[in-house]
């Protein structure tokens, strides 16, 4: 039976290219007077991209600070820093230029600006969020979603804790989204972010419940056509429509969309597993996914066969032999091939990890949140099941 929802989704996504050029009139909009720019490691700098950013601003009169430095599995101490910037300068909105990572550094600091008091108390779930600074986005990588999500995902290094918050307030006001800004992105980070783009649509699509039928037929299709333009990005990865679908699937993915009318929220497993991995390890966060589904996936299917076995027909179309279990695992390993097909690891030790008795030990509490949480929907993972993933899926 179809779930009561609210589907909420208040960011204006503009879509095409150089789009980027009208930044200026989109603050216009927000009556905002002064922006922090907040960028990743450099491309941003040497592509050109923020000099045309800067451009609209100085053409729109609105006042700009800069801030990059953001690295995958965003810091908390550059949160920090960008808090303490924004405090000093004045900011009344934060402007990301990158991907998810930067998107969701913006919004820790937009916590934090709204807020006093230390802003990982909203990640560790110690104080609840009652607003934030607001954002907008201009996406170079198409994968985390989070320019139209309300979530946010930060690495605190004391501890090496990745941990998420999720909060209305946080969804950007604005989008912008040019396909030919992800021309130059090296194949591993574009598939690495089209195994993330699937996964926020494959942890809504399997769950304990109830789904809704147009929902199911939404999430599907957006799986095939992320499948699709994978491979035809690994032969041409300027093939703009390649690009494009990518970009508007990575948006439409975890916006709430392919989730709605859902009896629950979702599974999840799979990415507060690979949390751990990432906290860890450092490693990007879609290999590491890829890394730890097919594991996963063996280890809850019995619970949910039929589901398994759906996915593996509607996504890869596997046929059906009648045999739910074994359409099951047909799926799974469906879904392993895909992932070796576009060269991401199906196992820790393909992904470049082989992790210790003791760390896995160290992952599995932390996973636990100490003893506080189970995980998942499909199946209710505790110590002793996430234990058995991580060491499965060496």
């Amino acid at each position: 039976m179809t779930a009561d929802f609210t589907y909420y989704t208040p960011t204006k996504v503009v879509f095409g290219k150089d789009v980027e050029n009208q930044i200026g009139s989109l603050i216009q909009e927000q009556a905002c007077k002064k922006v922090l720019v907040h960028y990743g490691s450099g491309s941003a700098e040497r592509s050109g991209l923020l000099d045309k950013i800067v451009a609209s601003l100085k053409e729109a009169d609105i006042k700009h600070v800069l801030l990059g430095g953001v690295v995958p599995n965003p810091r908390l101490s550059k949160v920090h820093e960008g808090i303490t910037l924004g405090r000093k300068e004045g900011i009344d909105f934060i402007l990301a230029v990158g991907g998810g990572s930067v998107i969701d550094s913006a919004k820790a600091i937009g916590y934090g600006l709204f807020h006093s008091g230390e802003v990982w108390d909203f990640y560790s779930q110690k104080r609840p969020i009652t607003g934030c600074l607001p954002i907008g986005a201009v996406l170079t990588i198409a994968a985390a979603g989070s320019e139209m999500s309300n979530s946010s995902v930060i690495t605190n290094e004391d501890g090496d804790l990745k941990r998420g918050a999720n909060s209305e307030y946080a969804r950007p006001k604005f989008a912008v989204l040019n396909p030919l800004l992800t021309y130059t992105l090296p194949t591993y980070q574009t598939m690495s972010g089209a195994v993330d783009i699937m996964m926020h649509t494959i942890e809504r699509y399997f769950l304990g419940g109830e789904s809704m039928h147009l929902t199911d037929e939404i999430a599907e299709g957006l799986l095939r056509t992320v499948v699709h333009f994978s491979l035809v990005l690994k032969e041409n990865p300027e093939d703009y429509d390649g690009r494009a679908n990518l970009m508007w699937a990575s948006s439409l993915s975890h916006n709430g969309l392919t989730g709605a009318g859902n009896s629950e929220r979702g599974d999840w497993a799979p990415h507060q597993l690979e949390h751990e991995l990432g906290g860890m390890f450092d490693v990007a966060h879609g290999a590491g996914i890829a890394a730890i589904w097919g594991t996963w996936a063996r280890y809850v299917h019995k619970n949910k066969p039929e589901r398994f076995a759906r996915f593996g027909e509607r996504v890869f179309a596997v046929k059906q032999t009648g045999n739910v279990e074994q359409d099951a695992l047909e799926a799974i390993d469906a879904m392993d091939e895909f992932f070796r097909s576009i060269n991401m690891p199906t196992n820790l030790k393909e992904l470049g990890i082989e992790p210790t008795k003791e760390q896995i030990d160290t992952m599995t509490e932390k996973c636990t949140f100490f003893g506080k949480r189970t995980l998942g929907s499909v199946m209710v993972l505790g110590k002793k099941e996430i234990h058995d993933i991580y060491t499965n899926a060496l």
